[in-house]
């Protein structure tokens, strides 16, 4: 197995390096817009088997934003939905002979990374605009501004760290038990792997949409109280 610093270049495109997690990757994408597009290409109101079945993840995901932001979860349904479908099926591609995890190399999850903390501007703006989201550095006083601003790049960072130090490490229990011990002793760790994976598709994903929500939710205060309608009607009371 590769170190997780160093992946293999498989080819290249030009001067560009494909790695074996890009390669993955794409595979991943690919099987996960095929699926998307079975499931989805005849729905009816009385719904089979594999529909009911659809549902039941989308209304699960749902209740999680829901519960997670006390909002309408269509907004969010479709980034948080593919965050962790993507990071769930590439921590369990560990599990396929010669395949090492996109997630156990420092580039996905640091794409990843990338990814929510540009969703958390995106959706930031989106709630209270540009005004709105730059006065959320300023709660809760305008002290807590450089504070603030680099919790914002920090948090993520702890998310792109955890991400990546759990599976990787997964990745090496497994290899070196198999190594030692042959093929039949390490399959409870790999039940145990699918549990892991699991875990740490849904910590991420959630923890996303605590990020956009904080973001969001600041955004509509402080453009709350900027409102001079706002104002004067606290004078009035």
């Amino acid at each position: 197995m590769n170190s997780p610093l160093e992946s293999a270049v498989l080819f290249h495109l030009g001067p560009i390096p494909i790695t074996q997690a890009v390669v993955t990757t794409w595979a991943i994408m690919v099987v996960l817009v095929l699926a998307a597009f079975l499931l989805t290409r005849r729905l009816d109101l009385r719904p089979s088997r594999r529909q009911a079945a659809l549902e039941l993840v989308v209304a699960t995901l749902d209740t999680q934003i829901v519960a997670t932001s006390e909002a309408d979860p269509a907004p969010y349904r479709g980034f948080i939905g593919t965050l962790f479908l993507y990071t769930l099926v590439a921590n369990w591609s560990s599990l396929l002979p010669g395949i090492d995890p996109p997630t156990a190399q420092l580039e996905t999850d640091a794409a990843l990374a990338a990814l929510v903390f540009l969703s958390v501007i995106w959706f930031g703006v989106r709630s209270g605009g540009v005004g709105g989201y730059l006065r959320s550095f300023a709660a809760p006083n305008p002290v807590m501004i450089p504070l603030n601003m680099l919790e914002s790049v920090t948090r993520v960072f702890s998310m792109f760290v955890r991400l990546f130090g759990n599976v990787m490490s997964g990745v090496f229990v497994i290899g070196i038990v198999a190594s030692l011990a042959g093929l039949l002793v390490p399959i409870p760790l790999m039940a145990l792997d699918l549990l892991t994976g699991l875990v740490q598709a849904y910590i991420f994903a959630v923890l996303a949409m605590v990020f956009i929500t904080a973001t969001v939710e600041d955004g509509k205060a402080r453009t709350a109280d900027a409102d001079p309608t706002n104002l004067s009607e606290q004078k009035d009371i």
